[in-house]
Formats: C-alpha cells, sequence, structure tokens
C-alpha cells in the first residue's frame, strides 16, 4: 500500500461554526457552516422521493412525491402531494440542488431548486421547491437535445452544487450509449447549459457518481457501466469484457483534466463515493457493487490518490439464481455527518450495515437489521459470541429470503435463509437500495429500487408490487439498527399504480447532497 499524505483526521477535531451553537440554516446563506452544525439543525418533516413508472407497463409519467415524515403529523408516512413530469420514459433517478452547504456565506444563494436528472431520457427537470416546499411545481425543463448537441453527452446522473454557485451533473456514456465519463454544467440561476465541466483531450471510459473536495484540488468519479449494456438489464455475459467499471477517476478541480485512474478490480462497478465531510480530510469511501466491497481511498505523500479494500461482504453459495455465487451488491453508501459512521446497503442480499469508522483503515461492523432473538445451539448451549451474533435475520427484503426461488448452498455469515419481511401485513419486495441519514444520525430511510430494467429482472414482485420506503432507527451511541415498524410508505397503493421509489432529499440538504469546502 502505498504512504499516505498524513494520517486520519479523527471526527471528533471537525471543525464547527461556533463552540455553543450553530448558525441557523438560511441566516448566512444555503445549508450550514460546518458538517457538525449541520448534525445541530431542525429534524427533517417532509422527503422527497422521485418514483418511476418506467418498465411497469403502466403508460405513466415519472413523478417526485413529498413524504410526510413528521411523527406529529396525521398525515405521517404519506405521500402527500405527487409532481407528475411532463413526459414518459425519464427514469428519474438522483437529485440535488441549485445551491448548497458550499455557498454557505453567500446571502444572495437560497436553496429553492430541486435538479431531476433523468437517466434514461437525458431530460433535467428543475423543480420549484421554495414557493411551496410541500407542493412543489415544475419551474424548467432542459431537453435531452440540448445536452446531447451542446456537451456530446448522456445518461444523466449525480447532480451537485458548486461553490461557485453552478450546478454539476455527471453522466455514463455519449449520446449513442457508449461509455463515456463526462460532466454537464448548468447555471445555477438560469439552469441553461454552459458547457461541459471537463477540459482536455482525456476522458475516462465511463462514468457514474462523483465528489469534489477543493482543499486537495481534486474531484474523483465512478464507474458503472456502458449505458446501452445495462439498458436490457444485468447480463453475465457483459463480464469480463470491459462493459462495467473498475476505475477510480481523478480530476484536476482546478484545471478540469482527468489526471488519474486507480483499479479497483475487472468488473467491481463502483458506485457511490463519499468524501469524509471534514473537508481537511483527504481520504474517503466508495461501495463496489459488482465485487461487493468497499474501498477506502485517500491521497499519498507523493499527491497522487490510491485505494485500499477496506470491507468484503462474502457471496453466497446458491441455486436457482442467476449464477452459481451470489453477489451482495452494495449499492448505496453514505457517511454520518460527523465521519464515524459508515451506512451502506446490500441490495441483492437484502440487509443494511452500520460500520464505525473512527479507524478508517479498519471498519468495524456495529449494526445490522435483524430480529432479536439468538439461535440455540444443539444441546441448548449458548451461541458462541463472534462480531456478528448468530440472530435469526431479518433482512429488509433481499433475494434469500424463505420461501423464495433461491436455496442457499454455502454461507459464511448466516446460519439460516432469513424470513421474507413483513411490514404492518405488506411483504416487501425488492431489497434496501437508497438509504439517506437523518442529520443528526439518529434515522436512517431506505427505498427498495435500483433501476426499472434490474428490478425488472432481479425481482418482478417489486414491478407488480411496487417498493416500499423504510426507517430505521440508529443506536449512535453504541451501534445498532432497528426497523420503525410505524413507518411505512407503501408505493404499492399510488393511484397511479404500483411504481418504483428510488433517492431521498431533505428541503434543508442531507449527508449526501452537501459538500463543505
Amino acid at each position: 500500500m502505498q504512504r499516505e499524505s498524513a494520517p486520519s483526521i479523527p471526527h471528533q477535531t471537525m471543525m464547527s461554526s461556533t463552540a455553543s451553537g450553530s448558525a441557523q440554516c438560511g441566516e448566512c446563506g444555503p445549508g450550514y457552516a460546518s458538517p457538525l452544525d449541520a448534525m445541530k439543525g431542525p429534524r427533517e418533516e417532509i422527503v422527497y422521493v422521485p418514483c418511476i413508472y418506467r418498465n411497469t407497463g403502466r403508460g405513466k409519467p415519472d413523478f417526485l412525491a413529498t413524504v410526510d415524515v413528521d411523527p406529529k403529523s396525521p398525515h405521517y408516512s404519506q405521500v402527500i402531494h405527487r409532481l407528475p413530469m411532463p413526459n414518459l420514459g425519464d427514469e428519474l433517478h438522483h437529485s440535488g440542488w441549485n445551491t448548497c452547504s458550499s455557498c454557505f456565506g453567500d446571502t444572495t444563494k437560497k436553496r429553492n431548486r430541486l435538479i431531476l436528472p433523468s437517466l434514461i431520457s437525458s431530460r433535467i427537470y428543475v423543480v420549484d421547491v421554495g414557493t411551496d416546499p410541500r407542493a412543489p411545481r415544475l419551474f424548467k425543463v432542459v431537453n435531452p437535445e440540448d445536452v446531447f448537441w451542446q456537451c456530446d453527452l448522456g445518461y444523466l446522473h449525480t447532480s451537485h452544487c458548486l461553490g461557485s454557485g453552478e450546478v454539476m451533473i455527471s453522466t455514463l456514456g455519449d449520446p449513442a450509449g457508449n461509455g463515456k465519463g463526462g460532466f454537464v454544467l448548468l447555471d445555477g440561476e438560469t439552469f441553461n447549459i454552459k458547457g461541459n465541466w471537463e477540459k482536455g483531450d482525456k476522458s475516462p471510459p465511463m462514468g457514474y457518481d462523483f465528489w469534489y473536495q477543493p482543499r486537495h484540488n481534486v474531484l474523483i468519479s465512478t464507474e458503472w457501466g456502458i449505458p446501452k449494456c445495462l439498458g436490457y438489464g444485468f447480463n453475465p455475459n457483459d463480464l469480463k469484457k470491459g462493459r462495467y467499471g473498475r476505475r477510480l477517476n481523478v480530476w484536476d478541480w482546478t484545471t478540469h483534466t482527468y489526471v488519474q485512474a486507480i483499479d479497483v478490480g475487472e468488473d467491481a462497478a463502483p458506485l457511490e463515493i463519499r468524501f469524509l465531510h471534514n473537508p481537511d480530510a483527504a481520504e474517503g469511501f466508495v461501495g463496489c457493487t459488482i465485487s461487493s466491497a468497499i474501498h477506502r481511498f485517500y491521497k499519498t505523500e507523493c499527491g497522487d490518490w490510491a485505494a485500499e479494500k477496506v470491507i468484503q461482504v462474502p457471496s453466497k453459495k446458491v441455486k436457482g439464481w442467476l449464477l452459481p455465487d451470489m453477489p451482495s451488491f452494495i449499492t448505496d453508501i453514505l457517511l454520518s455527518l460527523d465521519d464515524r459512521f459508515l451506512y451502506f446497503s446490500n441490495w441483492i442480499h437484502g440487509d443494511v450495515r452500520q460500520y464505525d469508522i473512527s479507524d478508517t483503515r479498519r471498519p468495524r461492523l456495529v449494526g445490522q437489521v435483524r430480529q432479536q432473538q439468538l439461535t440455540p445451539l444443539p444441546g441448548g448451549d449458548r451461541p458462541h459470541a463472534t462480531a456478528v451474533p448468530p440472530l435469526l435475520q431479518v433482512f429488509v427484503g433481499g433475494s434469500i429470503s424463505k420461501g423464495g426461488p433461491v436455496v442457499v448452498l454455502k454461507d459464511e455469515e448466516l446460519q439460516s435463509q432469513p424470513e421474507p419481511f413483513v411490514i404492518q401485513g405488506k411483504k416487501v419486495a425488492g431489497g434496501p437500495q437508497m438509504i439517506q441519514l437523518s442529520l443528526d444520525g439518529k434515522r436512517l430511510y431506505v427505498t427498495t429500487s435500483l433501476y426499472s430494467a434490474w428490478d425488472r429482472q432481479f425481482y418482478p414482485d417489486l414491478i407488480r408490487d411496487g417498493s416500499v420506503m423504510l426507517q430505521i432507527d440508529v443506536d449512535t451511541e453504541k451501534g445498532g439498527l432497528t426497523v420503525n415498524r410505524d413507518f411505512l410508505v407503501d408505493f404499492g397503493k399510488e393511484p397511479g399504480g404500483p411504481c418504483m421509489a428510488h433517492e431521498m432529499r431533505y428541503p434543508g440538504g442531507d449527508c449526501t447532497s452537501d459538500i463543505w469546502v
């Protein structure tokens, strides 16, 4: 392993704007002065969730749902507003803001527009959430032809606001569906396309997510796969042919040029990437979907960047599935705002995990959703103590539940297949996918749809019954995750028919939308 530029920065030393309190969101511009100040922010009351109808056969446009998450409200855990898009087949996916904590201190900025890039159509919707946060309205549409002609890019994914006041959106490929990593730059006021963020002749062969940190003059992007291969589902024949990503791509923040590739393994498919929230920290984590591993990336003494694998979720030997070895499919990760905990979801296996990352090189598993009942050993002996105590696992959906088509033949982690997950009488289809953490770190929200073509392939019941949104209570002292059984948003009961819910956003910002600079 290459030597690091400096020791890891403990989460306890992270900056805070004041010793005794924090500025209220909006008093000094959008967001918060620091991640620790954000942790003192108000409890979330509503959440915005993109909902997808593509590949369901229902002929409906995707919509933005507003969900009430205030336990004091009579509409708790209900969709209180729906904003349908004016086109079919967009595949809304991720979302971002016109401005965030990267512009803190600029009182001319206001977080009042939600940016909704479309993964398939390459259309960009700008939604007004400032006029009435509980009833968003469409503000502007950027047509895909403008993206194609002005940027030679398509298949839009992550949207981040920049300290300059601009908005940047990452892409998976070019307009024809070939792989190509790049970025569309929007004006933060008019939302007109300004062109490509990237400069120079070199570009990575694929794209997906990104995070930036100006204090270290760096942006790092990830790779999923070639869009025209992803469009029809997951085909094992595409493996070992260079059609899935394997690199973390490093960009010079000042010159906007592509300077380095970090190989994390063939067909690893590194997806969501997160720097530590502390802007002085020169390290972070990335989740690799197909290889089911978490890699830590860091700045070396030489000034370049490197990565090391710090978590590996074992595959399971199975029959009745697409492959004989079933990977967990890590599809989303996030870090608590104090940089103390790492969370990720295993979409195929079906569990959500919490790791203590006080030592970033040695994450320690401290929480996993489960039923609090020990499995007795033969003869009535108490179970042996292990890192993950042997329990009757109750995963949040997934592909290995008892009674399903998959039989687990060999499992390094579980003693038996978990029971199907049922909440308020509904058997949950799909697996835990997108996750979002409350500012104070005490509540983790989960949705169960990944991408409509893969949803249809891996979880046909999800297309029929719709996805759900769940809330998991978090033990922030010792670690631990427990499903809140009083909370369920059932998107199978939507007026337009069952749909798939994806990423979640709080109006005031959250730990995956805001970057401190």
